[in-house]
């Protein structure tokens, strides 16, 4: 048998959506494949590189199958390797624990059939896992790693490594996702090849979802979060709003502007009935005046709420006038009264930096003791940036239409009382619809909590 090597080829700079990688492709003496090494950062050399070696999965790395979690992997580990800013992942063309594609679609014939993946591949004549880290830990060699953190839950990796020279110093895990079609094979690698699975988060792929399916993918989505959410002091909260491309909700303050296209005010609307409660600032009233109703989609309308701490709402706007709700308008103004309007005065005490606007904390506890378990906010800026600088923002589901506008952003100044605060949405999803794109995922925030 060959000794194991490797031959680097050529190299090219490759921008994602992680930030800017390397790849370099090789060939070896061993197989008549081309393995790549994905990596970022001037320098790899040195102690504990963070490091994943990856086996290629054609269906679960490009087409997004979810009978594995391979692409959900590729993408953790990309994910993590971009974070550190330093890393390399090491992509080896060995199809179906080695077996190849075909074989591979044979054997998920046979599981079809009630088979196991490891049943499956010793049916069809292979071993369990034909796979070989060989090469891996010569492409490691040749990138000048000797040292690594190994991304991984298969322990085999970790003693491939070691055995070639390559110290393991850490192992970090990939947790998995767990849905119906992917159940019995994770349980298969923990019972029959001891693999170290860990309890599923939410950190996935990001992964463009296609239009046929996107209103479903959303709302399973959305459902899958509140679900597992919990506080008694305020309610799950989905930030919900249309930009355009440069960020903007309207050319100047105070001013409407339509931005969302048919199709995506549809998912707006199907975002909506799946929530209790659905707030606004005064300010979008008296620009907007809408109607927070979803009548573009079957579902019942969420309790309307306006957040007016000097209760500024008139009487004519059409939230006074709702179908089936009476509308509540939280102010900070204790001695405010309803000028008429059908709507219900909730006064709430005033924020600890500034008694005239009312507190967000004391608000979300307000809407949660009056049943509402998930609450929408839609807008404008002002409310978007306060949710969003107090880290009340639990999911983001984001309309961007093809429009340049130059004008008032959605966002203003995040810079909070204490330390920093939004880093990204993670997981990131999109999807088009029509010419708008949705891209929807949790939060993320950096610095100490509030």
């Amino acid at each position: 048998m060959l000794e194991a090597t490797v031959t680097r080829i050529t190299s090219a700079r490759i921008p994602t959506d992680y930030g800017e990688f390397h790849l370099v492709y090789y060939t070896n003496t061993v197989d008549d494949k081309s393995h790549l090494a994905f990596y970022m950062g001037d320098d790899l050399a040195g102690e504990d590189t963070l490091v994943r070696i990856h086996s290629e999965c054609l269906t679960g790395d490009i087409f997004g199958s979810r009978r594995c979690d391979c692409g959900e992997q590729l993408d953790q580990a990309l994910q993590l390797i971009a974070e550190e800013g330093r890393g390399a992942l090491i992509y080896l063309r060995q199809e179906g624990r080695g077996i190849g594609l075909l074989e591979k679609i044979r054997a998920y014939n046979l599981q079809d059939e009630g088979h196991d993946t490891v049943e499956a591949n010793l049916i069809l004549g292979h071993g369990a896992d034909e796979r070989s880290y060989a090469l891996g830990s010569c492409i490691l060699k040749d990138l000048g790693i000797n040292s690594v953190r190994l991304i991984t839950n298969n322990p085999e990796k970790i003693e491939a490594l070691e055995a070639d020279g390559i110290k393991v110093s850490d192992r970090v895990a990939l947790p998995s996702t767990i849905h119906p079609e992917n159940s019995r094979y994770l349980m298969t690698k923990v019972e029959r090849m001891n693999h170290m699975l860990q309890p599923p988060v939410h950190r996935s792929r990001p992964r463009r979802v296609t239009s046929l399916n996107l209103k479903q993918e959303i709302e399973d989505w959305l459902n899958d979060r509140a679900a597992s959410f919990q506080s008694e002091s305020r309610p799950f909260v989905t930030l919900s709003y249309a930009q355009s491309w440069d960020g903007s909700i309207t050319t100047h303050s105070g001013e409407p502007l339509s931005i969302s296209g048919e199709e995506s005010m549809q998912i707006t609307h199907q975002v909506r009935s799946l929530h209790d409660g659905i707030l606004i600032g005064v300010g979008t009233v008296l620009s907007d005046d809408p109607q927070l109703t979803v009548r573009e989609w079957s579902g019942s309308n969420p309790q309307p709420i306006i957040l007016d701490s000097q209760l500024r709402t008139p009487s004519s706007a059409k939230l006074c006038s709702h179908p089936d709700k009476r509308c509540w308008v939280i102010t900070a103004n204790s001695e405010a009264q309803s000028q008429g309007g059908n709507f219900e005065v909730l006064t709430v005490h005033g924020d600890e930096d500034d008694s005239q606007h009312a507190s967000l904390d004391a608000a979300m506890q307000l809407l949660r003791d009056r049943g509402i378990k998930r609450l929408m906010v839609e807008g404008g800026a002002n409310v978007i940036t306060a949710f969003l600088q107090q880290r009340l923002v639990d999911a983001v589901v984001l309309t961007i239409g093809p429009k340049l506008v130059g004008g008032y952003k959605a966002v203003g100044d995040l810079q909070p009382k204490v330390g920093n605060t939004v880093l990204d949405i993670n997981p990131l999803y999109s999807g088009q619809a029509g010419q708008d794109l949705i891209i929807w995922g949790e939060l993320r925030y950096d610095g100490p909590e509030k």
